[in-house]
């Protein structure tokens, strides 16, 4: 068995590990970097690029129904899955050369294409070489869980893993879970000709506002998603092509096609962090601020940090333990200021605190502020006037904000910008937004804060009266 000395070992290539490797070996520290699965991680392959594909030719589809308040007449567009599949596969390969193995090996990453596991506090095992490194980086990512719903082990069921890989199109989707997994595949199967029942066991959408949620919610019923909420499912039966799923209350679905989607489960198992003396739970690695583990070697990212899991995170995480194992800067971070977003259509954005968590925090020492899209004019001229945004603002500054509506994915960069800046509502007030642009409605948002202190002031107006009478 060969053996590797070097400065810095990462265990996975997804958006963490890679954002480490790249950051590290380009500033002068030697890097290895093991995957024993595809470069790029869940997001290229499974989940954000694929599931963003699928969306798109879905949004062409349903554009073709949509015409008549354009003036155009709409039609029902003919879709061919197999050729949805194939655009959803270009754009991973397109993309996929940013996270290839040539490419990082281009850098001066040494990669090693195996499966990892810790053999003491310093070294690692990957395939025929043993690595011992400074500093190690966990960013394994996570995977699919499932629950043990009785029947699961013998009826066929699909996952993020491998719902893309589907070249026919289901006749009728079901899927377990009302998150936002749950839905964005929801509509846009709907919307690709495929009849879709979501089973949610409590609330769907149930991490945001849901006032907000309820626009989304609105209009996936109107477009003919069925959506079951505080449904248990109890039992799974059948076979490819005729599932059956059994709800607490006696009721069942079948459909032809069953997806779980009701969370990840982070991937650690196979890692023998116990050799490492690397404390841990079901959530993921037991890290500080830091993102340290009771292995003062051993830094986790991204899922396997046991906190938010999207794929920015672990970016964001990658420049927190850059700044320490390769510049030797303090570096923790933080979570107010991160954004997540919905990808249905109207989208669903939120960053900070919802108006519930600001309220309860806060109590009266916070105003909300609400816009909506239809007194946008951009929103108007576009057709899509559906939607809404709420800013929590504490002692003259933004503390969370809650957008649905068109491109609320887009909105919510300012705000989160603000957020992680402190800036004070007054600097979003003061912008000049382009017109006509949906994002005028965050600088409305914003000047709404101040109306009250301008149009409702007795002093102001008596103020201005005076000046107006000495003015020359």
């Amino acid at each position: 068995m060969r053996q590797i000395d070097t400065d810095i070992c990462i265990i996975g290539a997804g958006s963490g590990g890679l954002s480490v490797a790249a950051g590290a070996v380009q500033m002068g520290a030697r890097v290895v970097l093991i995957e024993g699965g595809e470069m790029g991680g869940d997001c290229l392959n499974a989940g954000c690029i694929p599931s963003k594909a699928l969306i798109a030719a879905a949004k062409a589809a349903q554009a073709m129904r949509d015409g008549a308040r354009y003036g155009i007449t709409p039609v029902e567009p003919e879709v061919d899955f197999g050729a949805v599949k194939d655009h959803v596969a270009q754009v991973i390969q397109t993309i996929a050369p940013i996270d290839s193995q040539e490419r990082f090996e281009g850098l001066g990453v040494q990669v090693i294409r195996a499966w990892a596991r810790f053999t003491g506090p310093d070294s690692v095992e990957a395939g025929e070489t043993r690595i011992k490194a400074r500093r190690f980086v966990i960013a394994t990512g996570s995977r699919p869980l499932v629950p043990p719903i009785p029947g699961a082990e013998s009826v066929p069921y699909l996952t993020n893993e491998t719902i893309f890989d589907l070249r026919e199109r289901p006749a009728h989707l079901m899927i377990i879970g009302g998150g936002p997994i749950g839905m964005e595949m929801a509509q846009a199967h709907r919307r690709l000709g495929c009849q879709v029942t979501v089973i949610e066991g409590s609330r769907a959408l149930g991490r945001d506002d849901p006032e907000l949620a309820a626009v989304v919610l609105h209009r996936l019923r109107a477009e003919g998603v069925d959506i079951l909420e505080d449904a248990e499912v109890t039992a799974l039966a059948g076979a490819a092509g005729d599932i059956t799923v059994t709800l607490k209350d006696g009721r069942t679905v079948q459909g032809s096609h069953l997806l779980i989607a009701v969370g990840r489960k982070v991937h650690l198992e196979s890692l023998n962090l116990e050799a490492a003396g690397v404390q841990h739970d079901r959530k993921g690695v037991t890290v500080g601020a830091d993102l340290r583990s009771s292995n003062r070697r051993v830094y986790a990212v991204g899922d396997a940090a046991g906190g938010l899991q999207f794929t920015h995170v672990a970016g964001y995480h990658a420049g927190i333990v850059i700044r320490q194992i390769v510049l030797g800067l303090p570096a923790k971070a933080r979570t107010r200021h991160i954004p997540w977003v919905t990808y249905t259509d109207p989208e669903l954005a939120q960053v900070g605190l919802t108006e519930a968590e600001a309220r309860k925090e806060h109590g009266a020492g916070v105003t909300v502020l609400c816009q909506e899209f239809h007194h946008n004019d951009r929103a108007q001229a576009e057709g899509k006037t559906t939607g809404l945004l709420k800013v929590m603002v504490v002692k003259g500054r933004p503390v969370g904000v809650s957008i649905v509506g068109p491109q609320a994915g887009e909105l919510i960069g300012l705000w989160a910008f603000a957020i992680a800046s402190r800036a004070k509502i007054s600097a979003i007030a003061g912008m000049v937004a382009p017109y006509p642009t949906l994002g005028e409605i965050s600088k409305r948002a914003a000047g709404a804060y101040f109306s009250p202190k301008l149009f409702d002031n007795p002093m102001l107006k008596r103020f201005v009266r005076l000046v107006q009478r000495v003015l020359p």
